[in-house]
């Protein structure tokens, strides 16, 4: 049973709070959830310049509650009156509970009086009283042409400049594990005979296999097999010296995560290459968007399982799946997706598709004595 943080006094008249959750799965959002979420988008416009993953109140709230496999805990930044940062937890139980991510974001008008430095302690207190011994924190990062230094990636594939976000990082005990690529596919009049000519290129090296589609919730005859798949994901995609658990799925797991999407007013389509011979679902990708079916697309996990590659089967689960997905939300104008620097296969894939670069994130690592 996870405790309840308390109240902690911060830096310049500032207070940590622990965000209450309604106590009723299907109750709406409360004004004070309202308000973080209004925090929380801001704060991701501040330091990304982007709105691709604000999330509207009603959106957010299924996200912050836990499951059997996560342990999600969420905590405010008061100041004045109002909320000025958000802080968040989750707690892997796949491996006991013994890894967790991390993210402490501040306004920008809350920034340089020690607020998050604090805030972050106290996080992380909290997570060493709950056994928690590894903190993961992905962060992006800009270079905001002073010169600033690269930080490389130990795995030798990327780097990140040595900003505000890297520069708070190092100090307080994180190493850069690895560097994901945030790329973006814009769509425009030449995007659907490119993907077409690119689709029966990778069906020609993939004979033996079939696509199959499904938008969520998972059909009965798919649930296995695309549990495993998900499960490899934890193993098989480069993540460096992370160590992030191997994650078990079943039905169950499926189930509850497609539960999760729905409520949170996401639409998601899974595509799979199926070996005809054996019925094996070999490889998937998925594209997901949110109620405005004008908004941003977000390619989620595309893998190919070891045993199969070598047919072309990334490049021929994306394409067929974003042909179906443009016919279907033909108003969403881009699709964004993030990649390990380490994983030129699938980069390359998104390359000849039409992907380009947008962003860089660092995933850092702090191990708790």
């Amino acid at each position: 049973m996870t405790a309840t943080p308390p109240v902690h006094a911060l830096p310049a008249g500032a207070t940590l709070h622990p965000l209450v959750l309604p106590e009723r799965a299907d109750a709406g959002p409360t004004p004070l959830i309202r308000e973080y979420a209004e925090v929380r988008n801001l704060s991701i416009l501040e330091s990304t310049g982007r709105d691709d993953d604000a999330l509207t109140a009603e959106s957010l709230l299924p996200t912050l509650r836990s499951s059997r496999e996560r342990t999600r805990l969420q905590w405010y930044v008061e100041s004045e009156g109002r909320i000025v940062g958000c802080c968040a937890l989750v707690i892997l139980q796949d491996d006991g509970g013994r890894t967790a991510f991390v993210i402490v974001t501040l306004l920008r008008e809350a920034q340089g009086k020690g607020i998050g430095r604090a805030a972050y302690e106290q996080v992380e207190s909290f997570a060493h009283a709950q056994g928690v011994r590894k903190l993961v924190h992905i962060a992006e990062h800009h270079d905001d042409g002073s010169g600033l230094e690269m930080v490389p990636s130990p795995t030798g594939f990327g780097s990140v400049p040595a900003d505000r976000a890297a520069r708070f990082l190092s100090r307080n005990g994180y190493t850069l594990e690895t560097v994901e690529r945030g790329s973006r596919l814009l769509w425009h009049e030449d995007s659907v005979s490119r993907l077409e000519a690119l689709a029966v290129s990778a069906a020609d090296h993939a004979s033996a296999y079939r696509i199959v589609q499904w938008m969520l919730p998972t059909p009965p005859e798919h649930v296995d097999g695309y549990a495993w798949l998900k499960s490899r994901m934890s193993t098989d995609v480069p993540e460096g010296d992370l160590g992030l658990p191997e994650e078990t799925w079943d039905a169950a797991r499926v189930a509850q995560e497609d539960e999760r999407t729905a409520a949170r007013g996401y639409h998601q389509l899974v595509t799979a290459a199926q070996h005809i011979e054996t019925g094996e679902l070999s490889a998937f990708n998925e594209l997901a968007i949110g109620p405005d079916d004008a908004g941003v697309t977000h390619q989620y996990d595309t893998l190919v399982l070891s045993d199969h590659r070598g047919h072309r089967l990334g490049m021929l689960v994306k394409t067929a799946g974003l042909l179906a997905w443009h016919e279907r939300y033909p108003n969403s104008p881009r699709v964004i997706t993030y990649n390990s620097e380490q994983n030129r296969p699938m980069l390359s894939i998104n390359e000849d598709i039409g992907f380009t670069a947008f962003a860089y994130e660092g995933a850092w690592k702090k191990e708790l004595r």
